[in-house]
């Protein structure tokens, strides 16, 4: 009888696009933007344990992902046929963050298995070896694997570090996911922002493009920004139906929450600069 393999835990941090300007449109269909991107301190979970059986299997505490449309177990099969690995792995995804919701919560999956197998197969890619396949995958992959607060452009592939330091927000979760295609398909959809130069005036939350279209699919979402007023500007995350507000301070951020709680789906979190994952990864197999 075989032992039984160890299952570490591995941390998939969501983000929040602070700011998303489209600035034009590719012959390819993609879309060309400028976005702000910070990494939270709160997410997913994802526990991998290796097999040698050379198989991949998934779980997952939700039946809202079917197993042929799980990311995360497509990256971990890229990665087995590029580095052709001869091991297996199986990969327990406990979902947190909403699906639909501009948070990342799949790229940020799918980019916690890549790292994560990278070690436990002793693949020894390098982190941009592993964001070019991770692009394969999804634009937003790269900025989880690099793992910082950045500055983005291109698809949102293009990364400049940006330091934001430790911020408070408030995100207020609709139970409501929205498809980013249908966002960027919409033929009303703004596609011609003026570039801008990356400044610190230019490092906080700002205009998101998507955010008349979204409104216009799902006015819903309308009342509850005007509830939010009360606290601060709302501003809507990615393509998703997330809408957060920032606080210059915790306690304001937690007042906020604990008021709003009382209608919404509400989570006080913080941005960091540096993700959890790679403090995991930095404390090796500590499980």
């Amino acid at each position: 009888m075989s032992a039984p393999q160890q299952v570490e835990s591995w941390p998939a941090p969501a983000k929040l696009n602070l700011f998303l300007h489209i600035t034009g449109r590719r012959a390819d269909g993609y879309h060309e933007l400028q976005t702000l991107f910070q990494l939270l301190n709160w997410g997913d979970e994802l526990l991998i344990s290796v097999n040698q059986d050379g198989q991949i299997t998934r779980s997952c505490n939700t039946d809202a992902i079917p197993e042929n449309d799980d990311i995360s177990l497509r990256a971990a099969q890229l990665l087995k046929a590029h580095c052709d690995v001869g091991a297996g792995a199986h990969i327990e995804l406990r979902k947190r963050i909403p699906l639909g919701a501009g948070l990342g919560g799949g790229s940020s999956d799918a980019a916690t298995v890549l790292l994560g197998l990278n070690k436990l197969w002793c693949c020894d890619l390098t982190r941009p070896q592993l964001a070019a396949i991770g692009l394969e995958l999804g634009a937003d992959v790269p900025v989880f694997i690099h793992g910082y607060s950045a500055w983005a452009e291109g698809r949102g592939e293009k990364l400049q570090t940006a330091v934001l330091g430790q911020r408070n927000y408030v995100l207020v979760l609709p139970d409501l996911s929205i498809s980013t295609r249908d966002v960027f398909q919409h033929p009303q959809l703004k596609r011609d922002s003026t570039p801008v130069d990356m400044t610190v005036s230019r490092l906080r939350p700002g205009r998101n493009d998507c955010t008349d279209v979204v409104l216009e699919m799902h006015p819903q979402l309308r009342k509850i920004m005007q509830d939010m007023q009360t606290w601060g500007h709302p501003h809507m995350s990615g393509t998703g139906s997330t809408l957060f507000l920032a606080f210059e301070s915790k306690k304001a951020a937690n007042s906020a929450a604990a008021a709003l709680k009382c209608r919404y789906n509400v989570h006080a979190v913080n941005g960091v600069d540096r993700s959890p994952l790679l403090d995991r990864l930095s404390a090796g197999a500590a499980n």
